[in-house]
């Protein structure tokens, strides 16, 4: 049975090889309840001819989750899995990323289609090297399954279908599009929301940072038409 690599190459699936890289995500969980090898096994019987690693990855990420029914160690391990397949997946640094999903090409029409305000963009750049710097990628590792897997599927952006942003990536842009050019203050609320401190609401998460768009907005009751 082989696998493909990210980078094309072809390679015999290898149980040890699969085996260590869940045991490398496994610190800091009950040894006496959470089994590697068990993921390993349970993957092995599911992989089939041609399989690449993103899938092998999402495949064990999937058996830890079910496996929380065990122990809710098993929860963490599936993010961590989840996370660090993203992670292979994306870009490390904000401003590149910014700029990757400013510069956004749709494939349809093959027209500019911008995912990110001019007016942040050019914040971004600006001020890169010190937003870059600020961001602690570990804090990805924090999520539980359900809460990553929540993020990856409504909130993070994409470009030709493929997740782009990392969920710290998600909370700088959130931070400087709110604050704007105040980066004292966007770092700030970064880390107060990457430490869980607090979370912005739903639309915020959505539209902070991307070019406006028209929106409904809702009233108090009492109000005629109620809706706007």
């Amino acid at each position: 049975m082989f696998v493909y690599k990210r980078d094309g190459r072809k390679e015999r699936v290898q149980f040890d090889k699969i085996t260590a890289r869940v045991s490398r995500l496994c610190y800091g969980l009950d040894p006496e309840h959470v089994d590697a090898a068990a993921i390993t096994q349970k993957v092995i019987s599911g992989v089939y001819q041609g399989v690449n690693t993103i899938e092998l990855d999402n495949l064990a990420a999937e058996t830890a989750a079910y496996m929380t029914v065990t122990h809710p160690d098993y929860a963490i391990l599936a993010a961590r899995i989840a996370v660090s397949n993203l992670h292979k997946q994306t870009k490390k640094q904000f401003s590149m990323v910014v700029s990757d999903l400013y510069h956004y090409i749709n494939p349809k029409n093959n027209k500019p289609a911008p995912m990110i305000s001019k007016h942040i963009y050019e914040i971004v750049m600006k001020h890169a090297d010190e937003l870059n710097s600020a961001i602690v990628y570990d804090r990805d590792f924090n999520y539980n399954y359900f809460g990553f897997k929540t993020l990856e599927r409504s909130y993070l952006l994409r470009t030709n279908g493929k997740v782009a942003e990392r969920p710290q990536h998600l909370l700088m842009r959130v931070s400087v599009g709110i604050h704007g050019e105040d980066i004292e203050r966007a770092i700030e609320t970064y880390h107060l929301m990457s430490q869980k401190y607090f979370t912005h609401a739903s639309p915020t998460l959505f539209n902070a940072g991307t070019p406006p768009t028209p929106a409904g907005f809702l009233l108090p009751g009492g109000h005629e038409g109620g809706q706007h």
